[in-house]
Parts: C-alpha cells; sequence; structure tokens
C-alpha cells in the first residue's frame, strides 16, 4: 500500500521541478528545479531498486554465496551515486555561467537577457 503513495510522491517532484523549469524565468530558479526534477528521477531508480530480504553483496567466503543466495546487485548503487556526482558536478557549471552572465547582465531573468543579446 505504501509503494503506490511513494511512487506519487516521487513523480509528483518530478512533475513540479519540471514544471518549474518551464514556468519559471530567474536562471537560478530554473538550476533550482533542474536540481529537483534530477532528485526525484534519482529518488524513483532507488525506490524501484530497493527491495526487502536481500543481504549486501559481502561474502567471507566463497560458501557464503552459495548458503544466501539472494544478494543485491551492487551495479545500481554505483549507477545512483555517479549520477549524483554528475548532478553534482553539472549544477556547480551552470552556476558559475549564471555568474559570469550576472557581470554583464543588471538581472538574471531569462526574456531580458534574450532582449539585450546582441550577436
Amino acid at each position: 500500500m505504501i509503494m503506490p503513495v511513494l511512487e506519487a510522491l516521487v513523480f509528483a517532484t518530478v512533475i513540479c521541478g519540471f514544471f518549474g523549469l518551464i514556468i519559471k524565468k530567474s536562471l537560478v530558479m530554473k538550476i533550482i528545479a533542474m536540481d529537483v526534477m534530477s532528485t526525484g528521477v534519482i529518488a524513483y531508480y532507488v525506490l524501484v531498486a530497493g527491495r526487502i530480504g536481500l543481504f549486501a553483496p559481502i561474502a567471507d567466503s566463497p560458501d557464503a554465496i552459495l548458503e544466501n543466495g539472494s544478494y543485491a546487485d551492487p551495479v545500481p548503487q554505483a549507477v545512483i551515486l555517479t549520477a549524483i556526482v554528475i548532478g553534482f558536478s553539472l549544477q556547480a557549471l551552470m552556476l558559475v555561467g549564471v555568474m559570469k552572465l550576472a557581470r554583464d547582465n543588471p538581472t538574471l531573468e531569462t526574456d531580458a537577457i534574450e532582449r539585450s543579446y546582441r550577436p
């Protein structure tokens, strides 16, 4: 019963981030909305990959693998950690870009930046 509720909340997080990305005009708010959306995607992946009753993939001896048999797959954990690190570095890079734009523009609103842009 609790899984559909958690899936709905995680899906709502992704949707809120997506609509924030579309609706907000400030570049900083767009970056925050992208972070919310990526957090929702990672939370959904963790929610789907998490199962009750699996052991950590650590074996003391070769016989321990045969005795227990049901180990959690470590690959999704590595993928999620990689996604978190890449998301953090991408967010930092976008914030540096916004800081460079802030030096040349009095505002960070996308409409004002597009109007003042001269190629």
